[in-house]
């Protein structure tokens, strides 16, 4: 990982290094016009349009590798790393040298200064309107990366879907869940519900939910006691102390429980090995009482 950030650290160098290049050849000719830009115009309309996109663009990489290498040092990050800082930056980045590279297209043509403003207001208030939703995720985005509450890596729970975030773009948050499915959630909906960050905790809370029989006569202490013995083997992931079951409702036939169970850290191997271990034995103690009732029925 390290060699293959190297190797793109190493690229993008490269790629300002073309770019100085490119742009002080452009720079000397607009000064020294050569007799190319007297016998073709449209060259020169040309080049001037690459100066106009070069420039900017150039400024921008170098203040963005600049931004960047100060921020992995400020933090002492690895090199290897991919922090919500970083890929707000890159985000940033694309869009600037959107707006320049239209900028730069619009200066081939003979258009005023005060023509252009107004048809890049009129073409801005169009776009405002017509990808609102857009926009408004764009914006939402950008937030979310340059928040310190989410990072690439971390557990979330948002509404329904749970997962780990695996990307951040400009439209969309993307998730990965237990079943390694691919979970797209707009930054809209992302910014506007409630985010539940396991990785933020210095606990896992693993929760599951079951019913059973009201005639059972189960307390939520007596199956704490019996789903402890379970766990047991687990000591190394669950802290000590760690079980509870809550009482969640009391229905005509059933009653509904809820186990919480506190880990020491994210492990999904664990967690799916413990869940297992938990809902094994409420059905083996279900079936278990069934059968003793039929037993003594017959």
């Amino acid at each position: 990982m390290i060699e293959d950030r190297e190797r793109k650290t190493g690229k993008e160098l490269l790629m300002i290094f073309i770019k100085a290049v490119v742009y002080l050849f452009l720079v000397y000719f607009y000064i020294h016009k050569p007799l190319l830009y007297f016998n073709y115009p449209r060259v020169e309309k040309v080049a001037g349009a690459l100066m106009v996109f070069l420039g900017p663009s150039l400024i921008i990489s170098v203040v963005r590798l600049t931004i960047i290498y100060w921020y992995i040092r400020k933090h002492k990050f690895k090199s290897n790393v991919k922090d919500n800082f970083i890929l707000g930056i890159n985000r940033i980045e694309s869009i600037l040298n959107t707006v320049f590279m239209v900028v730069a297209a619009v200066t081939l043509f003979d258009i005023t200064l005060d023509r252009f403003i107004f048809s890049v207001s009129i073409v801005a208030a169009a776009i405002a309107v017509t990808f609102k939703e857009y926009i408004n995720n764009m914006i939402n985005g950008l937030i979310i990366m340059f928040s310190d509450r989410l990072s690439l890596g971390d557990h979330i729970r948002i509404g329904d879907h749970e997962g780990k975030i695996l990307d951040i773009t400009l439209i969309n948050m993307i998730l990965q869940n237990e079943d390694s499915d691919m979970v797209i959630i707009p930054n809209s909906l992302a910014f506007s519900s409630v985010i539940v960050n396991q990785s933020k905790q210095n606990t896992k809370k693993l929760s599951i939910e079951f019913d059973m029989s009201l005639a059972n006569g189960f307390t939520p202490e007596y199956l704490e006691n019996h789903l402890n013995k379970v766990i047991s083997s687990y000591s190394e992931n669950v802290v000590e102390g760690g079980l509870t079951v809550k009482t969640i409702a009391i229905n005509k036939d059933v009653v509904i429980f809820k186990a919480m169970i506190l880990l020491k850290r994210y492990d999904k191997v664990k967690e799916r090995e413990i869940r297992r271990a938990i809902n094994t034995a409420l059905i083996r103690l279900s079936a278990t009482l069934h059968g003793t009732k039929e037993n003594k029925l017959s």
